[in-house]
């Protein structure tokens, strides 16, 4: 087992005990999850729903969100790949210009690294993948049914290698990925969400289109009077008759009032390309919004 996984085991593990507290009075133990639920949906304006949100596959701001909410978003993360590793960075502002609409920009990054045993020297090269601009609009908000339903849209126009900037800086490509989320609170704990759409690849240069078909589904418990959960993504794609997924535990923890941390472990079904992962998600909320 390597540090970076001994590390995730032990954040888990202390995770459990640091939130073992609310599960020792059931009486406690409901009040506070009335108390924390009320917070987010028995105040004036537009109906919310209190849910999970996945912290590898995001969404475009909160279910329901309401207006004036707003929140940034610092991720980094490693994949071991056959031959390199991969370096994953993004920076991420997410808004609800008006009730129940999330906007959000995003800058993602990739870095390649070769593994010391390998001789190939085939891996790719370092780039800004591109530029990230997605629309979230939930149609369907019920309280009385835990329920929220949204669709969307998210449009990324992609960029050259770092190394092809010497020929000018151009777009070569853009991924069109229209998609539908599904969520339920079950009780007051837990969590599932579906979030599933096709993305439309286009290269600029060919012309030609490729399309893999994503479906994601989640889990999450959320401890009792907190916005801790621990959870398990189940991130799915279809492309051609071939099946892969990935399938990431993760954890949630506020560390202060308007600052939490996500830690994410990807677990491959099939180690074909790509071998374990690690992600991590800082996420920042201006003190004057109450998102959950």
């Amino acid at each position: 087992m390597t540090s970076t996984h001994k590390l995730i085991v032990f954040l888990f593990a202390l995770f459990i005990y640091l939130n073992g507290y609310s599960q020792n009075d059931d009486t406690l133990k409901n009040v506070l999850d009335s108390i924390y639920i009320a917070e987010t949906e028995d105040v004036k304006g537009s109906d919310k729903v209190l849910h999970a949100e996945p912290l590898f596959i995001d969404l475009i701001r909160d279910l329901g969100a309401r207006k004036g909410e707003k929140e940034w978003n610092i991720g980094a993360g490693l994949t071991d790949n056959n031959t390199y590793d991969s370096y994953d960075a993004l920076i991420e502002y997410e808004f609800a210009p008006i009730n129940r609409l999330g906007v959000e920009f995003e800058l993602p990054f990739t870095f390649y690294f070769a593994n010391p045993n390998d001789t190939t020297n085939d891996n790719p090269s370092s780039k800004l993948n591109g530029i990230k601009t997605a629309l979230q609009w939930s149609f369907y908000v019920s309280e009385k049914n835990s329920t929220s339903l949204a669709i969307g849209y998210l449009n990324e126009l992609t960029l050259p290698a770092f190394d092809k900037y010497n020929n000018g800086l151009s777009i070569n490509g853009n991924i069109y990925n229209p998609f539908l989320v599904a969520a339920k609170r079950w009780g007051n704990n837990f969590h599932t969400l579906i979030y599933t759409g096709p993305e439309m690849k286009q290269s600029f240069e060919t012309n030609k289109f490729k399309t893999v078909f994503s479906l994601n589904t989640n889990l999450h418990y959320m401890i009792s009077g907190t916005r801790n959960f621990l959870g398990i993504e189940f991130n799915k794609e279809f492309e051609n008759g071939d099946f892969d997924m990935v399938i990431r535990p993760q954890m949630r923890v506020s560390i202060a009032e308007n600052l939490l941390i996500g830690i994410v472990t990807g677990i491959p079904l099939s180690k074909e390309n790509q071998r374990l992962s690690t992600f991590l998600r800082l996420i920042y909320e201006p003190k004057h919004t109450k998102k959950h």
